[in-house]
């Protein structure tokens, strides 16, 4: 029985219809038969969503006289129908994977697809450069430089928080001024990441501060583009929320840092590598076994935004030799959870196959993002608008 309760309701709601998406995705195309269950409509509902384009269809492979429904598609229909029309259960499921609360034309994911101003992020990183999406994703007419220095050994917050504290607010500067800014943010982190100086593309001099040769240099260059930006993620919030209050360039990305460094986003990487290294030690089927038990989600595998596998992911394992235990891993997390490798599956897979940094994946993530943070920030910054959700208090009040 559900609660009556008219603050747990809706929150259990939401948790079913969360289990119910999880279960969609982990399917691409289904039959009518379990699009009608999962949707709870008749035929012709669905044939109504079809004809809108609300719902995906093709041909079924094995019998041509029937047809597939897009998982994805079902997926976001049941989402917006479990949060009904009370506008707590909209904020709170806007929280979490949910729709869009703030207006962008930076990125945004649509059909499994990332999208960067309305190109195909995949499709640039095909020849592009993360100077080339920089200047896309900051409106700029021509292509910036990142300039690099060799570092002294520090932190990266270390030396943005540096940065941040002579700054000035962005409030009332224009974007050019801004621009050039970002680019010295970006040549900043990227010069504490360890790239070297010169005038070559960023991805070269990563490269060459690696020890490595222009070939790898290739593909950092199609990581860095990969994932200059994600839509609305937890680091890019909390880069939009700090811009929000005017505060100063630096200080917006400093935030952002502040977010990916979190375990549940960019300190997944050394999580997942502890994992990998549990394999190496124990095996891969009792190191799986033992994180799933733990009640662990599976890092490295699965998004809830790529339900037929993450594109990012594809790119950046195309042509590379996986160690073979790192093989045998991914087998095996696929096999126990059904899931596909995801972006950071990804990241760690090149550390081995290019002989990369240990913090290679954080520092490819970080130099890659912080381009989209000042993109963000930038807007947010012409937007005006402050940022200040409220909380939905359940405590006791006086009487």
């Amino acid at each position: 029985m559900y609660s009556t309760n008219p603050v747990v309701q809706p929150m259990r709601y939401l948790a079913d219809a969360a289990i119910l998406i999880y279960r969609i995705n982990m399917e691409r195309w289904i039959d009518r038969e379990r699009a009608l269950e999962l949707l709870g409509v008749k035929p012709q509902t669905l044939y109504a969503y079809v004809s809108r384009g609300r719902v995906r269809m093709e041909p079924d492979p094995t019998d041509s006289r029937r047809s597939l429904y897009s998982a994805e598609d079902i997926s976001q229909i049941v989402t917006r129908r479990s949060r009904g029309r009370k506008p707590e259960a909209i904020a709170e499921s806007s929280m979490s994977w949910g729709e869009p609360a703030i207006v962008t034309g930076i990125s945004t994911v649509h059909r499994g697809h990332l999208f960067y101003r309305g190109h195909n992020a995949i499709d640039l990183a095909q020849s592009a450069s993360l100077e080339d999406v920089a200047a896309l994703l900051w409106e700029s007419t021509k292509r910036p430089f990142f300039e690099t220095s060799p570092a002294k050994q520090e932190q990266v917050f270390t030396a943005l928080a540096a940065t941040a504290a002579d700054a000035r607010p962005m409030l009332v500067r224009d974007r050019k001024t801004l621009r050039q800014e970002a680019a010295a943010i970006v040549g900043r982190i990227a010069s504490v990441c360890g790239a070297a100086s010169g005038d070559d593309p960023i991805h070269l001099r990563l490269a060459r501060g690696w020890g490595c040769d222009s070939e790898t240099g290739d593909k950092l260059r199609q990581a860095l583009v990969a994932v200059a930006d994600h839509d609305l993620n937890a680091s890019t919030f909390a880069t939009r929320v700090t811009a929000s209050t005017g505060a100063s360039l630096p200080a917006s990305v400093l935030a952002g840092l502040c977010a990916l460094s979190g375990p549940r986003h960019g300190g997944a990487f050394a999580v997942l590598n502890a994992l990998v290294e549990d394999a190496r030690r124990i095996g891969c089927d009792v190191a799986v076994d033992n994180w799933l038990d733990r009640g662990a989600r599976p890092l490295g595998f699965g998004h809830p935004l790529y339900p037929g596998g993450d594109p990012r992911a594809t790119l950046l394992l195309d042509g590379l030799q996986l160690d073979p235990l790192l093989s045998e891993f991914r087998d095996v997390m696929m096999a126990k959870t059904g899931l596909l490798p995801n972006c950071d599956f990804a990241l760690v897979a090149m550390v081995g196959a290019l002989d990369l940094p240990k913090d290679a994946p954080f520092y490819l993530f970080l130099i890659g993002r912080s381009v989209g943070w000042c993109a963000h920030a930038m807007e947010q910054n012409l937007n005006g608008n402050l940022i200040r959700p409220r909380g939905r208090y359940q405590g006791a009040l006086p009487v």
